[in-house]
């Protein structure tokens, strides 16, 4: 069974809760897959991190639009600190990657209570043993032996506990699993902690 393999299709997908038979999103939702986004183009070689700024290192498509646009916005506007670019253009990329795995026949999107003039919408995962297999690629990064965690494991866990993601990670489980869950998020790139600090900001002003 195959899952999709960028990062932002990842936790999108592992957003799905079962019990409410969709997708759950928040504040922080736009952030993480911003924060996603970025951390796949270091992965693959596009960006680095330059001083706590993001530059751009290649300019090649990848063939995902969700990447490619991102990379161009890199590229038009020059070095920018990761947080600058995980706080901007939030929900454009949570649609970009919602319509990405509708395309892609990952999820189905539902209208509810379609003929009011302001309706909303249900993600709906199309098989949930994808979502399945995720989980347990999740959970072995936490419980298994850390020589066997790749760096995109690594990054996945470490967006994953920045934004609570409840749904693979419930605030018991991020302290039962701190010290490892510290270790994976700095193996996997410097957006896991921008991203904490961006939630926070979000976090502080929204009380304030």
């Amino acid at each position: 069974m195959n899952v999709p393999g960028s990062l932002t299709a990842q936790l999108y997908l592992l957003a799905y809760d079962p019990r409410k038979e969709r997708v759950v999103t928040n504040y922080r939702f736009p952030y993480l897959l911003r924060a996603a986004a970025l951390t796949d183009l270091l992965l693959m070689g596009r960006i680095a991190d330059d001083d706590g700024k993001v530059r751009v290192v290649s300019e090649d498509r990848l063939g995902d639009p969700v990447l490619d646009d991102l990379l161009r916005q890199l590229a038009e506007t020059g070095p920018r600190p990761w947080r600058h670019w995980i706080g901007k253009d939030g929900r454009a990329t949570v649609r970009a990657v919602r319509d990405e795995l509708e395309a892609g026949r990952w999820v189905r999107v539902e209208l509810r209570q379609p003929f009011l003039i302001f309706n909303r919408s249900a993600v709906r995962v199309r098989d949930t043993r994808v979502v399945k297999r995720l989980a347990a690629r999740f959970a072995d990064a936490i419980t298994g032996p850390a020589s066997r965690v790749g760096d995109r494991e690594a990054a996945l866990v470490g967006l994953a506990a920045a934004a609570e993601l409840g749904t693979v990670l419930p605030r018991a489980k991020r302290r039962a699993h701190k010290q490892r869950i510290d270790q994976l998020a700095e193996r996997g790139g410097p957006a896991a902690a921008a991203l904490h600090k961006v939630i926070q900001q979000a976090r502080g002003a929204s009380s304030g």
